[in-house]
């Protein structure tokens, strides 16, 4: 076996990385930007629905907080395909023109890590003494506050939470191609692009693009390590 190819795929890669290659620079920071749009998205609903859960009693509790830990482990080419019939010419949601655009990988991401988000953030809150909320209710807090200083509490928990979703995010290939169609400089991400320049034997490209994707997990990986430090 020779070691050539994947040597000098390595010094090209860091070539690449080295001179601001602009093809890298592009799919790295649209790959940042749709996580982002993510993550966004699924905190705007998640962190509201979180709190409701942990704080509210009513029928179907069990069954919802159920049905979001089961769906973390959902196939992403499932929700794929599900979310593809949703945004085609010919779905329900085809109006909206989601299909093989940045913001409609966006919310396919969104609705990947939501489970996350949730599941996450619903620990969070209950692994905190929820006696915090009937002192905060004494003082006169309305519902409102009383939810923002819960949340505050549990602020280590809820970090995880954002951090490990924006890296499943990230990393999240399946849907990205499937909603994407990994359009050159449109709807290319980094694990998009790296499948593709593998297929196509353009190795200096794919590690330049895998070792950025690297950097940022491992980077994310190692806030999420502080942030359970942090918890304890």
């Amino acid at each position: 076996m020779s070691w050539r190819p994947i040597v000098e795929g390595i010094g090209e890669a860091v070539r690449l990385i080295l001179t601001g290659d602009r093809v890298v620079l592009e799919i790295t920071l649209r790959s940042l930007q749709t996580a982002s749009y993510a993550t966004f998205l699924a905190a705007a609903v998640g962190l509201p629905l979180s709190v409701f859960i942990v704080m509210r009693e009513f029928p179907g509790k069990r069954a919802l907080r159920f049905f979001f830990n089961a769906m973390v482990g959902v196939p992403t080419v499932t929700l794929g395909l599900f979310l593809f019939t949703l945004f085609s010419r010919s779905g329900p949601l085809g109006s909206l023109q989601l299909l093989y655009t940045v913001p409609g990988m966006a919310v396919g991401q969104a609705a990947l890590i939501l489970p996350i988000m949730v599941s996450f953030v619903v620990s969070a809150i209950e692994s905190k003494d929820m006696e915090l909320r009937d002192l905060v209710r004494t003082l006169g807090a309305s519902e409102t506050d009383t939810s923002i200083a819960i949340v505050r509490e549990a602020f280590s928990g809820v970090s995880l939470a954002l951090v490990s979703s924006f890296n499943r995010a990230f990393a999240e290939l399946g849907i990205a191609t499937m909603l994407g169609a990994n359009i050159s400089g449109v709807t290319r991400v980094l694990t998009t692009a790296i499948a593709l320049e593998t297929n196509k034997g353009e190795l200096g490209l794919s590690f330049a693009l895998s070792f950025i994707l690297l950097i940022v997990v491992l980077g994310l990986n190692y806030a999420i390590s502080l942030l359970r430090g942090g918890a304890t």
